[in-house]
């Protein structure tokens, strides 16, 4: 392994170690595209309802982590918050003063799992459960026809 030049460790010390696409990274609230489950856009996080998808992700894997974006305004945050803490999930609220990305909310695993799709762009729509048929009455059981 390769000693770090004096340069090297000078720089590292005034901003900070090497980051692998920070770009990426300050899109994705830290974290990289590859390790992401699912995304919501500020806007989609500031709607008055949880979307039921992310609700859905938090119950089918308990060792993601929650992100959000700090520079939105807590009471659009502390939905998801009650929601990670149901689920005893980690949670981290990430601000970043020289960026703001377009994204609310990200759920994400510590490793690589390259979901093809993880932005969500309608609420699922939680569907009341079908009423069982009514039982025909005797007037219509007299007057069949």
């Amino acid at each position: 392994m390769k000693k770090p030049s004096v340069e090297e460790v000078l720089l590292q010390g005034i901003h900070g170690p090497l980051e692998t696409k920070p770009d990426e990274r300050r899109k994705f609230l830290g974290t990289l595209r590859e390790r992401i489950i699912i995304a919501l856009k500020k806007s989609q996080v500031a709607e008055a309802d949880i979307y039921p998808q992310v609700e859905q992700e938090m119950k089918n894997n308990p060792q993601a982590n929650l992100f959000l974006n700090g520079n939105m305004n807590y009471s659009n945050l502390s939905k998801y918050v009650k929601l990670a803490s149901k689920y005893n999930l980690e949670h981290t609220i990430v601000t970043n003063k020289e960026h703001d990305t377009e994204l609310g909310l990200l759920l994400a695993m510590d490793h690589a799992i390259d979901k093809a799709e993880i932005y969500i762009t309608k609420k699922a729509i939680n569907l009341p459960e079908p009423k069982p048929p009514k039982s025909k009455g005797l007037l219509s059981k007299l007057f069949k026809r």
